[in-house]
């Protein structure tokens, strides 16, 4: 009986932490524009 718990509870583990991380990865990351300031000289 003992077995069958821990193996529901790893599996559980395994689930949440799957889920986590698909969780994670799915954030979208806004991006940020930098702007400079460039001398003519420096184009040509």
């Amino acid at each position: 009986m003992s077995r069958l718990i821990v193996s529901v509870v790893v599996i559980l583990v395994v689930v949440v932490g799957g889920l986590f991380l698909l969780a994670g990865r799915a954030t979208e990351r806004p991006q940020t524009q930098v702007e400079k300031a460039v001398t003519l000289a420096n184009l040509s």
